[in-house]
């Protein structure tokens, strides 16, 4: 049955939250790609000081989120948090590249069965092969192997919630215990020298820097425990340890597995530096440098103890994902951002339909190949760092709101910080070879595409007029995929500039026999010159066209926020019951002559004050459908003498005329026939309407307030002359 509750079950201890953000923090690219990664740019030395700054910057991140998770602790993390401090516009942006992110670590790591396979399984996924892509092989096999590992781990997330806890805390005590084992084994049994420290030639604390810039990307998922706050056992403000903790840890592995990969290479290599730069030609074991270094100390034991804690690792991340996933999902659509039976919990108490949504889109992601899924998970360092920096800005701002200093610190550091790195990241791209692959770029700026045509969407269904309020962060947003799709159009010349390169030195090589003729030489430069002036168009079009709908999406989407901000205003100043204007109206109204009457550009007019007599007995009488007929009909007859000035209900039975022009050149007549038709209904069943006027007094009257407050007196006065002709006045 759906739906029996709105709220998640408290039933995850301290010890399985730590779990959860320990087990997602790590998985399948921190063992086989970060070592070479981090010791190919910076070496041993550069990347455990890189790691240990990373840890301390992951430290404010952490406490951020720990103060937000103690002051909304329910589903949704960043989502909730954003939406809380800067509105829902800048909260969809911020769970758009959360999911993005999620998702894309969920994909890596699904589809690095294959891979474990290959390496340690002889293979024996590879059957059926189907096509190659971008350089990949795609095999049946391998398909189903990750296809089934999203459904299992599916299934357990959706139908045992209690067992994936466990399950989690189990397997990460696996990869612990076991990267810590090896690890200690190798320190005991080493004998080359972990030299160079760094890699030579490269400024020391620019490396450093490189793999501090990375740290969202290394550490990103510790914090999923925050969209798992609503299920906490224990209080949320022990939240801050628990954070603290992963952090601390997750450091110290990645730090065992840089210095393990550096304790033995291959004995055709002088050091660990050629080692690595070597590893594409490589396979086997040689190719993964922890598992060589683990096997050169402890044998096929190290080997087998490393093989475990990688699936371990595979697992945790599958699970941890995939949980904060679904609980991003679930919280967006218990908003009714995203579609309400997404926000339902199944019997189990689990939002289980958010989990098969993922499911079913993760299990058609194997057709891909492994190659994409690198370009897609490249993106997560735009988009953790993204999603820390708007964390940070909002645990500031509750923080200084709040008084707590300490906290605004925090989230001022990791602000500064996180918009350090990503113009770290994205500046030095667009003037030459950046460190992402140029997919990536483009990648980033059609999911960025792709949320402008979401987030229009979700303004056409958005019926209670929460979103389009911060035009600024889709400017911002526009102004960002503007900037990246000229890193990516940078990148893209500079992948044509060396393909030509590569075309023409290895025709020079293939012609080198002395025989070269030049017409053929300058044949073939032209061509190439050609084929990359073609390709750079190619490249600038797109660009552009990318721009331009980007461009289109938002100005649509403004000008239809702006309509529907008309629409609410026209609503706002209409009186439903009897179609004139509104006391919001009046009230507005009332500011505007004030503003005119302190600038004396003020122009003649009067006010008058109407009140309907004998409404409450209507209503005590004849019931209130009785009573609003009655207040329809005294409205008709003032917009009927005032036919030319703005009629205002500012009340249950009061209304007001401003008038200005025709009207106000004959009030004096238009109040003597009104007066002559409210006494013809004396003893009728027709309205009874008392009304005053009073014109305005320039060099008198200092406000509208004066005016009104005369006009109001003599309606009283005439209300009195009315009850002593008989009419009820009773309000």
């Amino acid at each position: 049955m759906q739906g029996q509750s709105q709220k998640l079950s408290k039933n995850l201890s301290s010890t399985g939250a730590f779990s959860f953000a320990l087990g997602t923090s790590l998985g399948w690219g921190s063992l086989v790609v970060t070592t070479n990664t981090y010791l190919a740019n910076s070496g041993p030395a550069g990347s455990v000081l890189g790691i240990l700054a990373a840890s301390v910057i992951m430290l404010a991140i952490s406490r951020s989120y720990a103060y937000l998770m103690e002051s909304y602790p329910d589903a949704g993390g960043a989502f909730t948090y954003v939406k809380e401090a800067f509105g829902w516009d800048h909260g969809f942006l911020a769970a758009w590249f959360l999911a993005l992110t999620y998702m894309a670590v969920f994909w890596a790591n699904a589809t690095s069965l294959p891979l474990f396979a290959r390496y340690f399984l002889g293979g024996i996924f590879r059957v059926g092969k189907l096509y190659t892509l971008l350089g990949y092989d795609v095999y049946v096999g391998e398909i189903l192997l990750s296809s089934a590992a999203v459904i299992l781990t599916a299934i357990l997330c959706a139908r045992h919630k209690k067992a994936s806890f466990r399950l989690m805390a189990a397997l990460v005590f696996l990869f612990a215990a076991g990267i810590t084992i090896v690890f200690i084994g190798a320190l005991f049994c080493h004998q080359t020298p972990m030299s160079p420290a760094f890699v030579p030639d490269k400024a020391v604390l620019g490396q450093i820097v490189k793999i501090a810039v990375i740290s969202p990307w290394a550490f990103i998922g510790f914090e999923n425990i925050s969209h798992v706050t609503e299920e906490y056992r224990f209080r949320p403000k022990k939240g801050l340890s628990i954070l603290v903790w992963a952090v601390i840890v997750t450091a110290l592995l990645y730090i065992f597995i840089i210095l393990l990969s550096v304790t033995a290479y291959p004995p055709q290599y002088d050091s660990w530096l050629s080692y690595i730069r070597d590893l594409d030609s490589l396979s086997g074991l040689e190719a993964l440098p922890p598992f060589y270094a683990a096997y050169a100390h402890m044998g096929n034991a190290g080997v087998s103890i490393l093989i475990l804690s990688l699936l371990a690792l595979i697992l945790t991340s599958l699970v941890g994902n995939l949980t904060a996933l679904s609980r991003l999902i679930y919280a967006l659509g218990r908003e009714h951002i995203l579609p309400e039976r997404l926000g339902k919990l199944n019997d189990k108490n689990i939002p289980a339909n958010a989990i098969m949504l993922i499911a079913a889109i993760s299990a058609f992601i194997p057709l891909l190949g492994r190659t994409p899924i690198g370009w897609i998970v490249d993106v997560t360092t735009l988009g953790a760092t993204l999603t820390y920096g708007y964390v940070s800005a909002s645990a500031r701002k509750l923080a200084i709101a709040r008084g707590d200093r300490k906290e605004a610190f925090a989230g001022t550091a990791g602000l500064v910080i996180m918009t350090a790195f990503l113009l770290y990241t994205l500046l030095p791209d667009l003037v030459h070879a950046g460190s992402m692959a140029t997919e990536t770029y483009f990648l980033f700026v059609v999911w960025s595409v792709l949320g402008f045509l979401f987030f229009r969407l979700i303004l056409r269904m958005d019926e209670k007029k929460r979103f389009g309020q911060s035009i600024i962060v889709w400017i911002a947003l526009l102004a960002l995929v503007l900037f990246i799709s000229l890193i990516w159009m940078r990148q893209s010349m500079i992948d044509s500039n060396n393909r030509m390169i590569s075309n023409i030195q290895s025709y020079y090589a293939e012609t080198a026999d002395g025989s070269e003729r030049r017409q053929a030489d300058e044949a073939f430069i032209e061509e190439q010159i050609r084929t990359l002036e073609e390709s750079d168009s190619r490249t600038i079009l797109m660009a552009t066209a990318m721009f331009a709908f980007a461009l289109f999406i938002i100005v649509a989407n403004y000008s239809y926020m702006r309509s529907r901000t008309k629409e609410s205003e026209a609503i706002a100043n209409r009186d439903a019951m009897t179609g004139v204007k509104s006391k919001y109206a009046h009230i507005n109204k009332e500011k505007e002559i004030d503003q005119q009457i302190s600038e004396g550009t003020m122009k003649a007019f009067a006010v008058v004050v109407c009140d309907v007599n004998g409404l409450k007995y209507i209503n005590d009488t004849y019931g209130h459908k009785a009573g609003d007929d009655y207040i329809r009909q005294a409205c008709a007859m003032i917009c009927e003498e005032f036919a030319h000035s703005p009629v205002f209900r500012v009340g249950g039975d009061e209304f007001v005329a401003i008038t200005i022009g025709r009207d106000y050149e004959s009030r004096d007549e238009l109040m003597a026939d009104f007066h002559k038709k409210v006494e013809a209904n004396l003893g009728t069943d027709n309205a009874i309407v008392a009304a005053g006027i009073s014109d305005y007094i320039p060099g008198t009257d200092t406000s509208y307030h004066a005016v009104f407050a005369r006009a109001d007196e003599k309606m009283y006065q005439r209300k009195q002359a009315l009850k002593d002709m008989g009419a009820k006045s009773g309000r």
